[in-house]
């Protein structure tokens, strides 16, 4: 591939949905600096931009993503370098978190180390029966610390420490057991469980789809007394909200509601 195509591929649909492709397929879509600060140019657009409801992180060619690019690491070997580049990955991995709104990843093949990180920063995630995933830095003598604070925050603690003292691979189901990913399907349904679930986020009010994600990151590092106040906060503001009035009285004349902007 010409180094002059695009790091990232950008598609999207009048009905909101938006799919960012990871394209350095030769690559197994690495996150080099280059393809970072792409994706993340993409994602603060979309995240200022009201008229995208739902987006999917997709991967082009066989892998989803095999994380960082180790050529690149192995030749930039020097201390500001390195935690440049894993401030700028972090920072990634806060955006999708911070963006209002909910975010899908389409995982078609291999999401290694980064890449699996990147899997657990997305909020929702949907796997091929083929996929396979794996923290796997410690191979080759290098703990993935910034992936185990994605995968610690989706697997329980010791599922977690075992991918990553391991480094070995889990396969589709296993990762739906544990909590990495939300479905399963057959590679020939991906894209068909992809729609299935972006439309019926789309379908929903967007002021209650951005309240939502919002309030359930925030809430998470809070202490339980101050996440039910907070959450008391964000309940009492959607009921307010012009699409809590219609959907309650769709609801009392037994009708769908028409929600503001769908």
């Amino acid at each position: 591939m010409s180094h002059e195509a695009p790091f990232v591929l950008r598609h999207d649909r009048d009905d909101g949905l938006s799919t960012l492709t990871l394209n350095r397929p030769e690559q197994f879509n690495a996150l080099s600096t280059g393809m970072l600060a792409a994706l993340q140019a993409e994602l603060d657009a979309i995240a200022a931009n009201e008229a995208v409801r739902v987006v999917v992180i997709a991967g082009a060619g066989r892998a989803f993503c095999a994380g960082h690019d180790l050529k690149e690491l192995h030749a930039n070997r020097n201390q500001a370098f390195l935690q440049a580049l894993f401030a700028q990955c972090g920072e990634l991995m806060q955006t999708i978190a911070r963006m209002p709104q909910p975010v899908i990843a389409r995982v078609q093949g291999i999401a290694t180390a980064a890449g699996c990180q990147l899997v657990g920063a997305c909020d929702l995630a949907v796997a091929a029966d083929v996929a396979r995933f794996a923290v796997s830095g410690i191979n080759i003598g290098l703990f993935c610390a910034t992936p185990a604070v994605s995968l610690s925050r989706n697997l329980g603690r010791k599922a977690a420490l075992e991918m990553l003292l391991t480094g070995e691979f889990i396969d589709a189901m296993e990762a739906r057991t544990k909590g990495l990913v939300n479905q399963v399907v057959p590679a020939d349904a991906l894209d068909a469980e992809i729609e299935r679930l972006a439309l019926a986020i789309l379908e929903k009010s967007a002021i209650a789809v951005r309240l939502g994600k919002s309030m359930f990151h925030r809430q998470l590092e809070m202490s339980l007394c101050d996440a039910y106040a907070y959450a008391g906060e964000v309940m009492a503001c959607n009921i307010l909200s012009e699409d809590a009035a219609e959907g309650m009285d769709a609801f009392i004349e037994k009708r769908a509601p028409a929600f503001h902007g769908r």
